[in-house]
């Protein structure tokens, strides 16, 4: 009786060990999915950071140009750049703090990009010409790998929420993860004068 109840109590360990190893292996790999994303998220931001100097440099030539707006993005920038957090301090509060100083560059490029198309001479030139169509490379690849950030995340909270996951993910202590969320007022189409 005694060998019987010892066999069923191993029994049952081992009916338990081997889902709670596949889940938390499977928890380990998603989180480590999300960190690989966020790191590509950081280098697209990180290349298009790198850009601002040469686009500043090249419109510094332009005779007359607006200094405000040039001191502006490289204000922006520099905020930006000391935003910085690892992909294991991802939550709400951070990527939040994140996103608003990325949008100040963004709103930055914008007005410069604007104010640069009274300055025919320089929007003809060809090393301006390129360092637009790298900063809309750019905008592309953090568009792309920010959907690939959200989309590991989503992964990784599917499999945290989803039972019996949910059980293990507890027990191991695997949360939820934020994603990107669209900045506010993105959902209205920008206005276009001319």
């Amino acid at each position: 009786m005694k060998n019987r109840t010892l066999l069923v109590i191993i029994g049952l360990v081992l009916l338990l060990a081997g889902p709670a190893a596949c889940n938390y292996n499977g928890f380990v790999n998603k989180d480590e999915e999300v960190k690989k994303a966020w790191s590509f998220v950081q280098s697209a931001y990180q290349r298009r950071s790198d850009l601002i100097p040469n686009l500043v440099n090249t419109v510094k030539g332009a005779a007359n140009f607006e200094q405000e707006t040039l001191t502006k993005l490289v204000e922006a920038r520099a905020k930006a750049t000391q935003v910085k957090f690892e992909a294991d301090q991802l939550n709400e509060e951070n990527i939040q703090k994140f996103q608003e100083a990325q949008a100040q560059i963004s709103s930055g490029i914008g007005r410069l990009l604007a104010v640069v198309e009274n300055y025919p001479t320089l929007t003809a030139t060809k090393g301006f010409q390129d360092l637009q169509v790298q900063l809309e490379e750019t905008e592309n690849r953090i568009k792309a790998e920010r959907d690939k950030f959200n989309e590991a995340v989503k992964q990784y909270n599917v499999a945290v929420r989803r039972f019996p996951g949910n059980i293990f993910a507890g027990i191991f202590g695997f949360g939820q993860k934020p994603a990107f969320q669209a900045e506010a007022g993105s959902d209205k189409a920008p206005e276009v004068q001319f």
